[in-house]
């Protein structure tokens, strides 16, 4: 038998057959080191003579009984779990800098063990102080939640093997330490050996860990993305500093549907739930002005509406600023594209600012439309009638497709007082008593009807 070398680049996870000074994937310097050789027979396939067992198979009728789930009380992010927290799961949790990662994991942990889960709250970037001197300013200091402020990945382990909780907290997988490892703490090799010791001790023991993740400037999880693939759910907590509303994101759950959304706002005793999210992103807004629509928008399962905002104005500069703030800025120059081409209204030498109000991100296409709309008006300096919403995706020629859970968008609308709604005209949705539809068939048509051009 003999052993194969490989060898890993430390910053972005590409694996090399030799080692070299450079790494050809992300050209960084001196971040390539060498792995653990595998065993292999003189053809480089042969697993040795011992024979493994005989794995046990079951057919697709097998009825199993669906796993329980504890519930901590925060309704938000109970539902962002799928309905709870699953015994033997594996969750990471990443978001910005600041964002309150360590707060909502904190008061989330103190609901778990309050409610008579045994929860284990292990710090790798805090001393054990710090971690109580938070809990105090969120009025935590009583709850039942052991605390550790340790990095070494053995020492940890061999804690929880005696004293089997059912809730582990992580913060944060790139402050641990395998000295089975030959790398630096945060490195590919020791993220990916600590994240994979985590999962298999969450699923032979059946204990729930919650890894916190940091992320780069783009905003992804740092490290390799094996470890998103590992976990059974991967949650983004996003908002903008200059906000209070924060969002909790599952963009990967094995046991509920992705991209369902919690709402919270930072408060000064810690985070707060939201429970109408939509009555929150409008509650600022006032008289109908140039640039303002609402958008009906579907996060999850739940419907949201929240504003979109846009500002049109002659630009001084040869190339024209195109600045976007929560949507996809790819989008909206599609947008204006068709515009142009199918509506025959150029944004040359205009520059164009849109905004989706709250710090809230979306990424559906239905948002076309509401985009469309508030260009237009922010355009011809002409607001959009009063208490009315707009969904609805933009193709290429123009023409306007229909949109998923139509019902539920309108019914939501109805429940914050918006007495007309602008959608596809294939939309087939049941009639939402007190709300006017106007069905629309092409951008073109919704142009000259709106603002009198075309």
């Amino acid at each position: 038998m003999k052993k194969t070398a490989s060898f890993t680049c430390n910053a972005c996870g590409a694996t090399h057959n030799k080692w070299s000074g450079r790494c050809d994937a992300c050209g960084a310097w001196n971040t390539i080191t060498e792995d653990a050789g595998l065993s292999t027979g003189p053809a480089g396939k042969s697993l040795g003579t011992r024979r493994g067992r005989a794995v046990p198979l079951s057919d697709l009728a097998t009825e199993e009984t669906p796993p329980p789930r504890a519930r901590s009380g925060i309704e938000e992010l109970d539902r962002v779990l799928g309905g709870g927290l699953v015994p033997a799961s594996a969750i990471l949790v990443g978001g910005d800098p600041g964002i309150g990662k360590s707060t909502l994991l904190l008061q989330a942990a103190a609901r778990f063990a309050g409610a008579g889960l045994k929860t284990l709250y292990v710090s790798g970037e805090e001393a054990s102080a710090q971690v109580r001197m938070r809990a105090r300013r969120l009025g935590l200091a009583q709850a039942p939640v052991k605390l550790a402020a340790e990095t070494n990945l053995r020492d940890i382990l061999t804690t929880l093997e005696a004293e089997r909780p059912g809730l582990v907290i992580i913060d944060s997988i790139q402050t641990m330490w395998a000295d089975n490892v030959e790398s630096a703490p945060g490195s590919v090799a020791q993220v990916r050996a600590a994240a994979h010791e985590l999962t298999t001790f969450a699923k032979r023991r059946g204990v729930s860990v919650v890894m916190v993740g940091h992320v780069t400037k783009d905003g992804q999880i740092a490290g390799p993305r094996v470890v998103e693939h590992m976990v059974d759910t991967v949650l983004y907590f996003e908002g903008e500093r200059g906000h209070q509303f924060r969002i909790l994101r599952a963009v990967k759950n094995r046991f509920g549907p992705a991209d369902e959304i919690g709402v919270f706002e930072m408060t000064g005793a810690g985070l707060a739930e939201v429970t109408n999210p939509s009555a929150l992103f409008l509650g600022e807004r006032g008289e109908p002005t140039p640039g303002s629509v609402v958008f009906a928008g579907i996060e999850g399962t739940r419907p949201v509406l929240v504003e979109f905002q846009a500002l049109v104005a002659p630009s001084p500069l040869s190339q024209p600023r195109r600045s976007v703030v929560g949507w996809d800025s790819g989008r909206l120059a599609m947008i204006l594209a068709v515009l142009e081409a199918r509506c025959g209204i150029p944004f040359a030498g205009l520059d164009v600012y849109l905004n989706v109000a709250g710090g809230m991100k979306i990424s559906e296409p239905a948002a076309d439309l509401a985009v469309a709309a508030a260009l237009l008006s922010a355009r011809e300096d002409a607001p959009l009638p009063a208490e009315t919403v707009i969904f609805g995706e933009i193709s290429l020629s123009g023409a306007l497709r229909p949109v998923s859970q139509t019902e539920n968008r309108l019914k939501e609308a109805r429940k914050l007082g918006f007495t007309r709604a602008i959608a596809p005209a294939g939309d087939k949705a049941a009639s939402v008593g007190g709300l006017a539809l106007m069905p629309a068939a092409t951008l073109a048509g919704l142009v000259g009807e709106i603002f009198g051009a075309g």
